[in-house]
């Protein structure tokens, strides 16, 4: 009995639990396509590399599984590099499978040949190419494991053609190998809860391995159990729930001054599942590298981030969901609601209210937030590009324990189309996912509509339209007043554009279009477009 390496791939990729797979298709890999026709695997068919890359991205923050993109050649994978720059900067688990040419005409200047380890080297946890067709069980299987361990990461594998298409012996059938990083021993814990009792002002910080329904209940659990205020991480405010009385702040690019300078007196710091990188520390300055200010407890799996930068006291290369469990476990040892925390939670729930506010040229970004809100009740998938706008959204959007919050950490633009799509195919009405994008971002992906309305998807998209790159034209006003230059932009008539591929198409040019919008764009079975026309003039919300 023989098979294709093609064949054993996709064996590989069932036996790892893949049952969806994004791409855009190319001839390198006809194969594998051809194989995955006789599997169950969903094959969503892209409109772009990049914005392929971003969905299974999407999809993998939603599984905690590594996504799979699927591209073809040089140029394929050289628009797919974005996705894997993002998901690198994000710590998300994604293998890309490349195409390629055939192994006997590379380093030949061949058609659409390059040097995959030169284009991904920096941004990937490997590179490796299929040289060997009786290899391709182990090299899928390494990939996994290792997009999936320690700090997870992308892992890009090449796989020429003529190998692909190649036979080899039958190979065992793969399986699934997890391996668990260590739980925290009883002397460590007891280190943890000596500093707990020894605190006067503890804060948790929660990191993105904690975006797991098991550890989200647990984050809430603990923060009840020892009175701890809880900041989640950049990006992740759905980690505690909004309305939550431990709620103490959100860690973003835009902490008002008064939040930042309570967070500066907290005197234990709890940082769980959180490489405490740039945005989440401002920069590595709360907590303060390295770390004399207060004391800094680190847990996070990758024994290489903990002590990187800081110096903690104690540094736990654990897993964070059991050191949550562990920890509450133990007795309670801090007294409920100091003056302190309320100070926290007051200025949270006063920081985090809307108040109705209007601009002569447009809608502002608040109140879209707030309709959002007012409409969903915090129960919904939000997925925001990146953009000036982001600060208002991650300021005044609210969450549930169901919703929850899809955005990058290196803040691409064009990442929120797709992944609105890859959001909703992952759990398909469950409650409503609705998009954010600039006129700017929207645009760099927009073509992903096409694949929206092919599948159905009930997304809605919001476009929030200012005719400009808004971020950049901000910091140019302040860099060179009245010398805007290369920032304005001419766009088209969204509304239009959207119904032209098949989706409803509303607008919104004053705050009271907003719900209505947005009211019928809820109702409708299918994907929706809203063109929203924003301030050019609203401030960003001011740190």
């Amino acid at each position: 009995m023989s098979s294709t390496a093609a064949g054993t791939l996709v064996s590989g990729l069932q036996a790892f639990g893949v049952d969806r797979v994004f791409c855009v298709p190319g001839e390198s890999y006809l194969p594998v396509l051809d194989a995955l026709l006789d599997t169950a695997i969903d094959v969503v068919t892209c409109r772009h590399e990049g914005s392929a890359a971003f969905m299974a991205l999407a999809d993998a923050e939603l599984t905690k599984r590594a996504g799979v993109c699927l591209v073809s050649r040089a140029p394929g994978a050289a628009n797919a590099l974005i996705g894997v720059q993002a998901a690198h900067e994000n710590a998300t688990p994604l293998v890309l499978l490349v195409g390629d040419v055939s192994h006997q005409v590379a380093d030949r200047e061949a058609f659409q040949y390059f040097d995959a380890s030169l284009m991904f080297g920096n941004v990937s946890k490997a590179v490796w190419q299929l040289s060997n067709p009786a290899s391709v069980g182990e090299l899928i299987s390494r990939a996994f494991r290792l997009a999936e361990s320690g700090t997870p990461g992308p892992v890009v594998l090449t796989l020429p053609q003529d190998i692909l298409a190649s036979t080899h012996p039958c190979q065992p059938p793969l399986r699934r190998i997890t391996v668990a990083p260590p739980e925290p021993s009883q002397a460590q814990m007891s280190t943890v809860h000596s500093a707990l009792r020894q605190a006067e002002r503890p804060l948790l910080i929660a990191g993105s391995l904690l975006d797991r329904p098991q550890a989200r209940v647990l984050t809430r659990f603990v923060a009840e159990h020892h009175h701890l205020p809880v900041l989640p991480a950049n990006k992740h405010p759905h980690l505690m729930p909004s309305a939550h009385p431990y709620l103490g702040g959100r860690l973003h690019h835009a902490v008002p001054a008064a939040q930042r300078a309570l967070y500066e007196q907290a005197d234990l710091i709890l940082a769980v599942g959180t490489r405490l990188g740039w945005v989440v520390t401002d920069a590595y300055t709360f907590p303060a590298a390295p770390g004399v200010q207060q004391r800094l407890v680190h847990v996070y799996p990758d024994a290489s981030r903990i002590a990187a930068r800081y110096q903690p006291d104690p540094g736990l290369a654990v897993d964070p969901v059991a050191f949550l469990a562990k920890l509450a476990e133990l007795p309670a040892v801090q007294a409920p609601h100091s003056p302190w925390h309320k100070a926290l939670r007051d200025l949270e729930a006063d920081t985090a209210t809307w108040r109705s506010a209007t601009a002569p040229d447009g809608v502002l970004t608040g109140a879209v937030a707030d309709a959002v809100n007012d409409l969903t009740g915090g129960d919904l998938t939000a997925v925001i590009d990146s953009g000036a706008f982001t600060g208002w959204l991650l300021r005044y959007l609210r969450f549930t324990e169901r919703g929850r919050l899809l955005g990058l950490t290196s803040s691409s633009m064009g990442f929120a189309v797709g992944a609105g799509i890859a959001a909703e195919l992952r759990a398909p009405s469950a409650m409503p996912t609705i998009v954010f994008a600039g006129d700017g971002g929207f645009l760099m992906n927009g073509s992903e509509l096409a694949t929206a309305a092919a599948r159905n998807a009930r997304v809605i998209f919001i476009v929030l339209n200012d005719n400009s790159y808004g971020s950049i034209r901000r910091r140019q006003e302040l860099a060179f007043p009245g010398r805007p230059v290369a920032t304005d932009l001419s766009n088209p008539d969204f509304v239009r554009l959207g119904q032209a591929f098949g989706l409803l198409g509303l607008s919104a040019d004053r705050p009271v279009d907003v719900r209505p919008a947005l009211k019928k764009a809820l109702q409708h079975q299918g994907p929706a477009l809203i063109e929203i026309r924003t301030s050019r003039s609203q401030p960003v919300p001011s740190p």
